[in-house]
């Protein structure tokens, strides 16, 4: 028998415990925080700042207090969940599930995939690079890049607060079905043709990927320290939205934006796609502005294709994605996003109309 053959590492149950202990308090102190929101925020407005009810200022104030401290309760709830089932989800296993797919099954994998795999605009050319690298086909590559930031966990979180599941659960179909046809239809383009020579330097299947396979403990941890670190970066951004959508929600007559944005104006869907192709923002600071304009007569579809172009195909993002992509992959890929984006806005506004 060898004495120097290393004992098997045992899981730490007492910590384990300990852990899903905290997990459950912490979901107990969320519920009862998430209980009282709306009765403190209109003591707030209503009791403690005495503002009348049905003014414009008081209804603002209101909107304000509760609509934060509500996305924000649900933002971090919802993304600490998701971060916990992303820990099942690496870049590097995402590369290696998807190598070797053919398009068609790759197509909808990738996009599957997109939405609960970590992504942002800065990440798109390394994971790029990567996933060409890997031996993934350009057209499955970009049914993820177009998924991860449209259908990502922050936009689909908001719109379940503001609208409802069912809300939330077209979107996410429909960007996944975007996300699954636009990367089939690049693929059939030939795209090899107009990415950077240097991008295909070196290529190599997923061979020797060594997946690690995380604790519980470490799996919570870790989905901790991503939801401290992703509210940290867009609570700002949900606080500077809200007061927008507040100013709207008190101020702004209603049905004032029917004619502009509502459903009888036939223009409006691809003249909001084409006014948030160049503008930046997340989903966090567009979400709320978008429930604002919806409660002064702007038509669902139409604001929600405003979100797509904005999320979806942002300036910054093609910026970045030009250091691996010539300009007209980069203008084929906007078109068709784009034209996805406006067939789901006049989609929306004909289910829903609202």
């Amino acid at each position: 028998m060898n004495s120097s053959a290393p004992l098997p590492v045992l899981p730490d149950r007492p910590h384990t415990a300990r852990a899903f202990a905290l997990v459950a308090l912490a979901a107990v102190a969320w519920v009862f925080a998430y209980s009282v929101v709306q009765p403190l925020a209109d003591w707030l407005a209503y009791g403690l700042l005495g503002l009348a009810q049905g003014s414009p200022l008081g209804a603002s104030v209101a909107f304000f207090l509760y609509d934060v401290p509500k996305i924000l309760l649900l933002l971090s709830g919802m993304i600490f969940v998701i971060s916990v089932i992303q820990s099942f989800f690496s870049p590097e296993r995402t590369r290696a599930f998807l190598s070797g797919k053919r398009q068609g099954v790759g197509n909808v994998l990738a996009a599957a995939l997109g939405i609960v795999t970590p992504f942002c605009s800065c990440s798109a050319v390394p994971l790029f690079i990567g996933f060409v690298k890997a031996g993934i086909p350009l057209g499955v590559t970009f049914s993820f890049l177009i998924a991860a930031p449209l259908v990502n966990e922050v936009a689909l979180v908001l719109l379940f607060g503001m609208f409802g599941w069912q809300v939330a659960a077209l979107y996410a179909a429909t960007g996944v079905t975007i996300a699954i046809f636009a990367g089939a239809l690049i693929g059939r383009t030939r795209p090899e043709r107009f990415v950077e020579a240097f991008v295909f330097e070196g290529m190599a299947g997923a061979g020797g990927l060594v997946e690690e396979k995380p604790t519980w403990v470490e799996r919570l941890r870790a989905a901790w320290q991503s939801t401290r670190e992703i509210v940290g970066k867009v609570w700002l951004y949900v606080v500077v939205g809200i007061a927008v959508g507040a100013g709207i929600h008190g101020f702004v007559p209603e049905d004032a934006l029917a004619g502009i944005m509502g459903r009888d104006a036939w223009w409006s869907v691809p003249a909001a796609v084409l006014l948030g192709i160049p503008l930046y923002s997340n989903a966090a600071g567009v979400v709320p502005v978008v429930q604002a304009l919806v409660a002064k007569g702007a038509a669902l579809g139409t604001v929600l294709a405003f979100m797509m172009a904005v999320v979806g195909l942002s300036l910054p993002e093609m910026i970045i994605l030009r250091r691996v992509l010539k300009p007209r992959l980069i203008v084929t890929f906007i078109g068709v996003v784009g034209a996805g984006i406006i067939f789901t806005g006049y989609l929306f506004n004909l289910v829903l109309p609202r």
